[in-house]
C-alpha cells in the first residue's frame, strides 16, 4: 500500500512554485517560504522512506511522519491566505491537495495498522 508519488510529485513542484513566486515578489519573508518548502517537500521524502521500512511498524511511523508534514504544509497555506499575502483563491487549489494527501496518507495508515 502506497500513495501515489505522481500525486505527491505534482504537490512538491506546486509548493516549490510558490515558495519561489512568494520570496521572489517580495510579498512574504523569506522564512514563511521556506517553512512551506520544507514541509510540502518533507511529505514525499517520508513516503519515498516508508517504501525502504525495515517493518510495519517503521513503515506506519514513516507515513505518520509524512502526514504531520502534509498538515504543516497545509497549515502554512491556511496562514498565507489568512495574512492576505496571496489572495485566498491563489492557495487554494493547493491547501485542497493538502487536504487529500491527509486524507490519503491517513487512510493508508490506518489500513496498515490493522
Amino acid at each position: 500500500m502506497q500513495c501515489s508519488l505522481d500525486l505527491l510529485r505534482n504537490f512538491q513542484v506546486r509548493v516549490q512554485v510558490r515558495s519561489k513566486v512568494l520570496v521572489q515578489n517580495g510579498r512574504v519573508s523569506t522564512t514563511l517560504a521556506t517553512q512551506l518548502l520544507r514541509s510540502g517537500t518533507s511529505v514525499g521524502a517520508n513516503v519515498e522512506e516508508a517504501g525502504s521500512a525495515q517493518s510495519r511498524k517503521d513503515f506506519v511511523h514513516k507515513y505518520a511522519i509524512a502526514c504531520k508534514e502534509a498538515r504543516e504544509s497545509h497549515y502554512w497555506l491556511r496562514l498565507l491566505a489568512a495574512s492576505e499575502v496571496v489572495p485566498k483563491e491563489r492557495l487554494d487549489p493547493l491547501a485542497s491537495e493538502a487536504n487529500e494527501l491527509i486524507a490519503i496518507l491517513t487512510t493508508i495508515i490506518k489500513k496498515s495498522r490493522e
